[in-house]
């Protein structure tokens, strides 16, 4: 007999019961769902996503200090020398191309919107190093603007091991994510699953036998944990969770 499928996503209907499981508890795990990126106003947290591609967000943290106190704002960003930018971001990587779009970002930014970092979609993603998903941080964190889900490495990993999308498009596994969760916890989602993937499922070593999604996750793409560890993770979550 076939399985029953969500109208919404095409999915199994079990898979829906599982995500909304799951999400209760990533709540009740990180009950402050926080972007990790260090900022104070919108032109602030745009700059710090740009820097961070191919970059963890610690070294940006460390590098923004100083780049802000230089250039607080859109518009004197938008005159600074390329080489003075690239020098204060060398260590990011990518330091040329970054120092490109940030200039390039905030001159479109003094140009188009008057100095003020634009609150939709559309209007972000025509300014240079500003895809999709920058985008979608800015929005949602900054502005509080659920426009979409942020789908990064972390949230690709996790969303497939979970079920929840078979894909590894970003655009897709967004669309789908989009589909299996209420909008109101669109920005929080990605935050608690970054964060769970950054302490728990992690890439090279997932640490499974400690998850407290186990019970949730089918575990897509992942070799079969041995039976004693699904016991004792399975004891551990009814003494405890």
């Amino acid at each position: 007999m076939a399985k029953r499928r969500s109208s919404n996503t095409g999915l199994p209907a079990d898979v829906e019961e599982r995500a909304k499981a799951a999400l209760r508890v990533l709540k009740k795990h990180y009950p402050i769902a926080e972007c990790a990126l260090n900022h104070e106003s919108p032109y602030e947290l745009l700059v710090a996503t740009i820097l961070s591609a191919q970059c963890t967000d610690a070294r940006v943290n460390l590098v923004t200090p100083a780049l802000f106190l230089a250039y607080p704002n859109a518009a004197t960003l938008a005159k600074a020398r390329q080489d003075d930018v690239e020098k204060l971001i060398r260590s990011t990587g990518f330091f040329r191309n970054k120092a490109a779009n940030l200039i390039g970002m905030a001159k479109g930014v003094v140009e188009k919107h008057n100095g003020e970092i634009p609150a939709s979609l559309e209007d972000l993603v025509q300014l240079p190093g500003v895809g999709r998903k920058t985008a979608n941080v800015v929005l949602g964190t900054a502005m509080g603007i659920a426009s979409g889900v942020v789908v990064d490495t972390h949230v690709t990993r996790l969303s497939n091991h979970l079920g929840w999308t078979t894909s590894r498009n970003a655009e897709r596994i967004e669309q789908d994510l989009m589909a299996l969760f209420p909008k109101r916890d669109w920005i929080g989602l990605s935050h608690r699953l970054i964060h769970h993937g950054r302490q728990i499922c992690i890439a090279r070593r997932p640490k499974c036998h400690e998850c407290p999604l186990l019970p949730n996750c089918p575990r897509v793409g992942l070799p079969d944990l041995e039976p004693a560890a699904v016991a004792a993770r399975g004891a551990k979550l009814g003494r405890n969770d």
